[in-house]
């Protein structure tokens, strides 16, 4: 550590002995005169005739430049059917965010505006949420961050957090487990953490998947990147930003159906509560009925997500925000089992190991925000923001104990009731500063928080009175087969007699500067993070204390104003609770991180090109320990620590508009994750279990431009993953994914319809997750023997969206 702490105070000494002229951003915002933002204006500056930069708006109207040095410069707005306008700037000695710009009609073609608007889908975003707090735009940070935006998500029609999301994202996988409630998404060697407007919210096995009406866009930031918020995982994390009041009177309808009784509508309203415009109002409300493809199963969801926002004056804003999520379904997973092989063909794809005679679950997810957001002059900006989750599901579970060569599994029965409570605080200033001829963009700041969870899993019934066999399933277990719960007695009480009970709790503080050299060409990170973290465990030697320091130290150089390359180390700590099946508690997760990258934007910045190499070590790598299920008969299994995990990778991403209506998200990574040390050195060279090796991913859209058919359109993806590893093994050992998708839709000013077909070719071994169980000696007495669990996808099915916007 005093090693690496003298390099960093090395370079910052280094780094201040050197100048250049500052530079800075110019940011506005295009309409159309109905008040309409304006997506895919084409915006230019200019010095004198000199073209410095183009760049299209974006899906809300905004445009924005960086690295601009200061003097006098022109920026012309065109958009097809729109007047063009020029604007003479000034750009002195700060940032200059422009008035709205609001462009007159062409009388001539004034029914084109519309038209063109609702053409141009953003797949590509220049810049990161707020909850990231960096100021630095996608193009020139030291880190490989790729950005999903609500315009991609709607070409897709996804529902939901973990509908098909990772297919946008080079090297990210869904490992699908319980889909009716958590998002379990892996990159890198290892499960990344979720967070939520820049806070860690993961949880015991969660936290709830988010409702794709809240999202606005999702964040992945590859690597550990812990300076920037709450501590996370060294492969990396992905950040839900969720939608936020814009100031303008604007909203959406959305109306879906498909396959499996699958019924959805959605509610966007987004506008001003105040005539003076102070009082902001954005309201999301969806409400969907969706059967699964297996038998009886099915997941109906409720979500409302109010947000409230006060300006208090022009530097001052407060903004409320609340989400309910609430869901019913049957059972909470889609395993098959087979004591043949993965996919075993006489298997019908509809299996449900389940009954329906099962009591619902039900599962109720609040979460609240408060932010503070406040100028303290034309360079520092504080923001500050509080959260409080509430989670709480009441259900049951039912695994098989054992599995018989003729395909027959006994089952038990458990209770599944789970509370969690998470509480967060976070403070951060950031601002610009010179010394001499050096620009410093600087960032310090806070996180606090503490998570609890409480599990009941306790087996009620030993066994079900129908023993269900895979290859002829017969259903219908009488209602009076089945106890009546005590749940008289909260879950937290419950969980503590069962010892289901986690609390984590941490406080860091963190500083980081961005020094900017040669123009603004050459810009070196420097980041410090303390942690103090602690850990609750069910004895007091399984109490875990720590202390940590995480530095991070960034590179990134402009080889012209669409070029830049980049190098980084980045350090990470995560608290882990929880013990293994003997009750040791589990040591921290420590990663190194060392990258390097080559970031392109292409014609005019209309689509960005990313290709980074890494090399992350891992220590304490947890892994799921398939010897020891947990008690009470339930899917989970206890995890182990198996000493430290070497992954290296390359990974390529491919995003924006190619050429004018094509828009693609294309993306491979290769990903090379084995144990390299374990106190067991049979495991070593092992595979990283749930590793795919070759990750290759392409969606397009195309839309017409012009001509009779003008607004039609065609979407195509191809999702594969190959070279697959789960459990112990140093071969890949799990079935090649290959998936197809395809649609067409239709915009006609304010309206779009959308068919879209998944899994065109009709694969049926699309697997997402499985495992090999080992019989034991008791099962071996009764008949039982090894077997095959997995999760597989539908069958082909469709989805029909129609979109209306006001």
């Amino acid at each position: 550590m005093k090693k690496t702490l003298f390099v960093l105070v090395g370079l910052f000494i280094t780094a201040t002995t050197l100048c250049a002229q500052q530079t800075f951003s110019v940011e506005g915002s295009v309409f159309s005169p109905d008040n309409l933002p304006i997506p895919g204006a084409s915006i230019t500056i200019l010095e004198g005739k000199t073209v410095k930069g183009k760049t299209p708006s974006n899906s809300e109207g905004t445009f924005v430049f960086n690295a601009v040095k200061t003097g006098h410069y022109r920026i012309e707005i065109s958009a097809l059917g729109l007047q063009k306008t020029t604007l003479d700037i000034k750009v002195e000695h700060q940032n200059l965010v422009l008035q709205p710009t609001i462009l007159q009609s062409n009388e001539i073609a004034i029914d084109e505006v519309a038209v063109y608007g609702k053409y141009y889908q953003n797949y590509k975003l220049d810049s990161l949420s707020g909850s990231l707090r960096l100021k630095t735009s996608i193009l020139e940070l030291p880190q490989n961050i790729q950005v999903i935006s609500s315009d991609i998500m709607a070409d897709q029609q996804v529902f939901d957090i973990v509908d098909g999301i990772t297919r946008n994202i080079s090297g990210a996988t869904r490992q699908g487990h319980w889909d009716n409630q958590y998002a379990n998404i892996r990159m890198r060697g290892s499960k990344i953490p979720a967070f939520r407007n820049g806070m860690n919210i993961e949880a015991s096995w969660g936290p709830t998947a988010e409702d794709a009406s809240m999202i606005e866009r999702i964040e992945f930031v590859k690597g550990p990147a812990g300076f920037m918020l709450a501590s996370g995982e060294p492969g990396g994390f992905y950040n839900v930003v969720t939608k936020k009041p814009s100031g303008r009177q604007k909203g959406s309808a959305t109306f879906s159906m498909g396959s499996f009784s699958t019924y959805r509508g959605a509610l966007d309203f987004d506008g001003k509560l105040s005539q003076n415009g102070k009082l902001l109002y954005r309201l999301n409300v969806a409400a969907q009925q969706k059967d699964y493809f297996t038998k009886y199963n099915y997941n109906n969801r409720v979500v409302v997500a109010p947000v409230l926002t006060y300006k208090v004056d022009t530097a001052t804003s407060i903004t409320i925000e609340y989400t309910y999520q609430g869901s019913k379904y049957l059972t909470n997973g889609n395993y098959t089992f087979s004591p043949k092989q993965f996919a075993d063909p006489d298997i019908d794809n509809d299996f449900f190991y389940g009954d329906p005679s099962f009591e619902p679950g039900k599962l109720r997810d609040h979460s609240a925000y408060l932010y503070l957001d406040h100028s303290l002059n034309s360079k520092w900006k504080l923001h500050a923001q509080l959260a409080y989750f509430n989670f709480n599901m009441t259900a049951n579970s039912t695994w098989l104990t054992y599995m018989k060569e003729n395909g027959d599994m006994p089952r038990n029965w458990s209770i599944a009731d789970e509370t969690g409570e998470n509480r967060f605080a976070q403070f951060s200033f950031n601002g610009e500063e010179r010394t001499g001829g050096i620009r410093h963009r600087i960032l310090v700041g806070g996180d606090f928080g503490n998570k609890k969870f409480w599990g009941d899993f306790r087996e009620i019934l030993k066994s079900l009175p129908i023993e269900l066999n895979v290859y002829n399933p017969q259903y219908g277990i009488s209602g009076s087969a089945f106890p009546v719960i005590d749940r008289s007695q909260s879950t937290k009480v419950r969980a503590g007699g069962s010892n289901y009970v986690s609390s984590v709790s941490y406080m860091s503080f963190y500083a980081h500067d961005e020094l900017a050299f040669l123009e603004d060409q050459l810009r070196l990170s420097l980041g410090l993070r303390f942690t103090n973290a602690e850990t609750v465990g069910r004895t007091g030697a399984a109490d875990i204390k720590d202390n940590v320091l995480s530095p991070r130290v960034g590179l990134s150089y402009s080889i012209d104003r669409a070029t830049s390359v980049y190098s980084l180390f980045d350090q990470s700590f995560v608290p882990v609770s929880g013990t293994d099946w003997e009750g040791n508690a589990f040591k921290p997760i420590r990663g190194n991180n060392i990258e390097l990258g080559l970031k392109r934007e292409w014609f005019g910045g209309r689509w960005i090109s990313t290709l980074s190499a890494y090399t992350i070590k891992r220590q304490n790598q947890l892994v799921t320990d398939y010897d020891h299920p947990m008690p009470g008969g339930s899917a989970q299994f206890f995890q182990k620590q198996e000493g430290e995990a070497k992954t290296q990778g390359i990974e390529m991403d491919i995003s924006g508009e190619v050429v004018r209506g094509l828009n693609v998200n294309v993306n491979y990574a290769l990903t090379d994750s084995k144990i390299t040390k374990s106190t067991d050195e049979s495991v070593i060279g092992n595979i990283t279990p749930n590793t795919a090796k070759h990750t290759a991913n392409a969606w397009l859209s195309y839309r017409i431009q012009k001509g009779v058919l003008k607004g039609f359109g065609l979407m195509g993806s191809v999702q594969t993953m190959f070279d697959r590893a789960i459990g112990t093994t140093k071969e890949a050992n799990f079935k090649n994914y290959v998936r197809t998708d395809g649609g067409l839709s239709y915009q006609k000013k304010r309206y779009m319809i959308s068919f879209l077909i998944n899994n065109l070719l009709d694969n049926r071994s699309l697997l997402t997750a499985g495992s090999f169980n080992k019989a034991n000696a008791e099962a071996q007495a009764q008949g039982g023997v090894d077997y095959y669990s997995y999760i597989v996808e539908a069958r082909r099915n469709m989805r029909l969206g129609i979109m209306y916007k006001f």
